[in-house]
């Protein structure tokens, strides 16, 4: 099977752990090197927890960069109160005497990129610093990269607050610069975030099992069951989002996908509205100015001329499910048979997941889940 070369940007928390697993276990992706950033805990916190989950699968020796402790410009904001002091909701890792590589993220990632055999996906699944420093301290290695798939942003409504999204929200400055960058760019926004979720059933399963690597993907869901209670936007009661596992699931395979094209933005100053992903979806022949528009899309202001992010409008989220837990558990998979009573089964949403965004999808996801619709 062809590989892509890889390196992965995390703030190992919960979902980020599950993100870890299916990459490095998956033979399409080639992970050249992770580095760490702060986010959901802090940067120390993150190295720990991304050596400790590459033991635990037994991962070959990838080189682990400590990167940025803070934002670019405020201090850091963790969401210790979802994902625990520790990251991880208290589960121990093993320690297999992995340590971090003594480069440094900005470092690490230059080199990967220049040895690397073919241009590099950068699949960041934390707040953009690494990303943003990297390119501002060496802007030559934009040209190695193939693309960015980021788990970021959203099209409708955040989490951290009404606006936006955490890995947004947490650093604007930095979702600015690589958004802006002009290098492709894919936003696996919250719309898919919640899409791709484990019934409670399969959490149970998992967390009796007695593999371990399958006994701590069960106990890492039911911390993100418990803080998930409630969430409209899951597919059915009492699930627990794939979170950021779904991105690296449409890194491997983007069919999975719905996605459209559209200019995006990120607002960096309004008091309700800071770290906001402004999805331009409007479809328009002339601009705010009557100005002629190609291809029939007003663009937002403060974006790289011409450019357009990829922004994934939903997922097939039975497809990803099914993904994860064949790569990351094999034999020790849980039982999943059909969606429980309750999931969402809106129109046949494949080629428009998310109706409120009235975006047109250029890829359409598999028909072969009955979770296609958002919530």
């Amino acid at each position: 099977m062809p590989t892509t070369p890889v390196i992965l940007d995390v703030d190992t928390g919960i979902d980020d752990a599950l993100a870890l697993m299916l990459a490095v276990r998956h033979p399409a992706l080639d992970v050249r090197a992770i580095t760490c950033v702060a986010g959901n805990v802090d940067r120390d916190q993150v190295v720990r927890n991304t050596l400790g989950i590459l033991s635990l699968v037994g991962a070959p020796d990838i080189p682990v960069g400590a990167g940025a402790a803070a934002p670019l410009v405020q201090e850091p904001r963790p969401a210790d109160h979802v994902h625990g002091g520790d990251g991880v909701g208290g589960v121990a890792l093993p320690q297999d005497g992995r340590t971090a590589d003594g480069r440094g993220a900005l470092e690490l990632m230059r080199a990967a990129l220049e040895a690397a055999p073919a241009p590099v996906t950068l699949i960041c699944l934390a707040p953009l610093t690494n990303l943003a420093l990297l390119l501002r301290a060496h802007p030559e290695a934009a040209a190695r990269i193939g693309r960015i798939v980021w788990m970021g942003g959203a099209i409708g409504a955040g989490n951290a607050t009404a606006s936006a999204e955490f890995n947004a929200w947490h650093d604007p400055e930095a979702a600015a610069v690589v958004v802006g960058s002009g290098i492709p760019l894919l936003m696996y926004g919250l719309e898919p975030f919640y899409q791709a979720a484990v019934p409670a059933g399969a959490i149970d399963e998992l967390a009796g099992s007695p593999d371990p690597v399958a006994a701590a993907v069960g106990a890492l869901l039911r911390r993100s069951q418990e803080m998930g209670a409630g969430e409209a936007r899951l597919p059915f009661p009492d699930a627990a989002t794939l979170g950021d596992a779904g991105a690296v699931a449409v890194a491997i395979d983007e069919s999975l996908a719905a996605c459209t094209e559209a200019p995006v933005a990120v607002e960096l100053r309004g008091e309700l509205t800071r770290g906001r992903t402004v999805v331009d979806l409007r479809e328009a022949a002339v601009d705010l100015h009557g100005h002629a528009q190609a291809p029939h899309r007003a663009p937002l202001r403060h974006t790289t001329p011409g450019a357009a992010t990829t922004v994934v409008t939903g997922v097939d989220g039975g497809a990803v499910r099914e993904l994860f837990f064949t790569t990351v558990l094999g034999p020790h998979a849980p039982t999943l048979g059909e969606a429980p009573h309750g999931t969402a089964t809106a129109p046949d949403t494949a080629r428009e997941p998310v109706a409120s965004a009235s975006a047109p999808a250029h890829t359409s996801a598999s028909s072969t889940s009955s979770e296609r619709g958002a919530r």
